[in-house]
């Protein structure tokens, strides 16, 4: 016969091994709803937005045509404080040499976060990273719109927002 510390080893050792399984299985579907809501709140690619398709009935350039969006440098490792990246056409900031700015912090993923125009204004969106994207202290769940002086900050690396 067994002995009763053993069984209840045993069982324990289940019990926490079932424990972990359901919290990878909740983490894992925590993170999949995360990334659905993304999905729905984008816009398809190549698919023009209705205020796009009103400007090119009206011939207009509307408000995107006036602006300049950049990201002005506030902290970053590698850039001094004021340096301007022109974000007109939407930028990827990360680590990877494709990154339209690169950000050399340990805290950022290789593709960390995207900066883009949609309509009339500048969104930014998280792209799956580990350490997340926040924007004015507050970590993004989803893509959000951008505002004059809003604050993105990525690890230790911060930008503002300019038009």
């Amino acid at each position: 016969m067994d002995d009763p510390l053993a069984v209840a080893l045993k069982f324990g050792f289940l019990a926490v091994l079932y424990l972990f399984l359901l919290w990878v299985s909740r983490s894992a579907l925590r993170d999949l709803a995360r990334s659905r809501e993304s999905a729905v709140a984008a816009e398809p690619v190549g698919s023009p937005s209705a205020s796009q398709r009103h400007e090119e009935r009206q011939g207009g350039k509307g408000m995107m045509g006036h602006m300049r969006p950049r990201l002005e440098v506030i902290v970053a490792l590698g850039y001094e404080p004021g340096t301007v990246f022109d974000i007109s056409n939407g930028a990827t900031l990360g680590r990877a040499d494709s990154a339209e700015i690169p950000v050399n912090d340990p805290f950022a993923s290789s593709a960390h976060a995207r900066v883009y125009p949609r309509g009339d204004f500048m969104h930014v969106e998280d792209m799956g990273s580990t350490n997340g994207t926040y924007l004015n202290g507050r970590q993004l769940r989803g893509p959000e719109r951008l505002k004059v002086a809003d604050v993105i900050r990525i690890g230790d690396s911060e930008y503002r927002y300019q038009e």
